[in-house]
């Protein structure tokens, strides 16, 4: 069997490692969570944890506020246009 060898940084051999199960080799387990990835989109959920997840939740976070913010903006605009009230 052919092998690769591959780089990968620090932070995400940890994560990798913190995956495998048993005696599993690192191809296994990178077989495996592909595997898992390629059916319920569901699954990965909690994948990202500590300072990375928090980030990830925070950008989120920020970027559904701006997205509210200027839907609520917009949706005043054709009020105005129509001279209709925007508050019902």
């Amino acid at each position: 069997m052919a092998t690769k060898n591959i780089g990968i940084r620090e932070e995400v051999y940890k994560h990798l490692k913190a995956h495998k199960q048993g005696d599993e080799s690192f191809s296994d387990t990178i077989e495996r969570l592909l595997e898992d990835a390629e059916g319920d989109w569901r699954t990965n959920f909690g994948f990202l944890d500590g300072e990375v997840g928090e980030e990830f939740a925070e950008a989120v976070e920020a970027e559904r506020e701006r997205f509210d913010a200027d839907a609520t903006a917009r949706q005043r605009e054709i009020f105005d246009a129509f001279d209709g009230d925007a508050d019902g």
